[in-house]
Parts: C-alpha cells; sequence; structure tokens
C-alpha cells in the first residue's frame, strides 16, 4: 500500500501541469525530479539557505518546506521560467559587471527573489542585505551580490 495521491493542477512556468502527487510529496522535489526544472537547488532542507526559492502566486518561497499539495491552483515561477524575460537580462548583465557570481549555486534563489522585490514599488529603496538574508552565498562574501542587486533595483 503505497502514500496515498491527490491530483495536483498548477502552472509552472506559464505552463498548464496536472500530476498525481502523495500528499507528502514536497514541491522541490516535484519540480526536480518529476518536472526536471534542475536550477531549483536542494540543500539545507531547512529552510534556511534558500536554494530552494521559487515564486509561487509571485511570492518567494522555500520549495524544500512546502508540500507540492499546497500549490494546487496556483501559478508558480523557477529560474528557468525567468530565464526568457527582460529582467533576467538586466541581473545577467548586472551580476557579470559586478562580478556577483562565483560558484552559482545560491543565484537562482537570489535572483527570484529579486525579481518579486523588483515589482514592489520603491524596489530601489530596500535594505538589500535584510531582503535577501534568506539567500545564503559562500562563495561571493556579499559585498558583489549585494552591489549587483541594488543597481539592478535602481
Amino acid at each position: 500500500m503505497g502514500d496515498p495521491t491527490v491530483e495536483l493542477r498548477s502552472t509552472v512556468n506559464g505552463t498548464g501541469i496536472t500530476v498525481e502527487i502523495a500528499d507528502n510529496d514536497l514541491l522541490v522535489d516535484l519540480l526536480r525530479d518529476r518536472l526536471g526544472l534542475k536550477g531549483t537547488k536542494r540543500s539545507c532542507e531547512v529552510e534556511v539557505c534558500g536554494a530552494c526559492t521559487v515564486l509561487v502566486d509571485g511570492k518567494p518561497v522555500s520549495s524544500c518546506m512546502l508540500l507540492a499539495s499546497e500549490i494546487d491552483g496556483a501559478e508558480v515561477l523557477t529560474i528557468e521560467g525567468l530565464r526568457d524575460t527582460d529582467f533576467f537580462r538586466a541581473a545577467e548583465e548586472s551580476f557579470i559587471r559586478h562580478a556577483a557570481v562565483q560558484c552559482g549555486f545560491c543565484t537562482p534563489g537570489v535572483l527570484l527573489t529579486l525579481s518579486a522585490l523588483a515589482e514592489q514599488e520603491n524596489s530601489g529603496g530596500l535594505d538589500l542585505k535584510k531582503e535577501l538574508s534568506g539567500n545564503l552565498c559562500r562563495c561571493t562574501g556579499y559585498q558583489a551580490l549585494l552591489a549587483a542587486s541594488g543597481d539592478l533595483l535602481s
């Protein structure tokens, strides 16, 4: 006897999906293992590092702690869906200009968080240290990351 399953209907990166999931499946596992969206990283698995960040209805969430069933009817955006946007192209230029990328493991979560922040009014006046505190980066020392983020949102 397996885990009980439920039918999930959602939109991921602009495409409608209908899948059978176990009622205890995590969103990160659905995205990576079932949908092949490997840009969403599995890392700390306790909602601390931000590597698994995706947008659900425009808000950043930690997909490692969210049950997949909770996105039923929601719109999900991953880094793969962000790649074809003007925001992504501007972010790419800013991050290159400021040398804000090294290993790149944290970058998808950071960019998705920044894209949600960019939708807010007065996003240029935000405290980026605070706003990005949920996205850990072990490579950059944060200064270049903060400079690129500030430039992007200004």
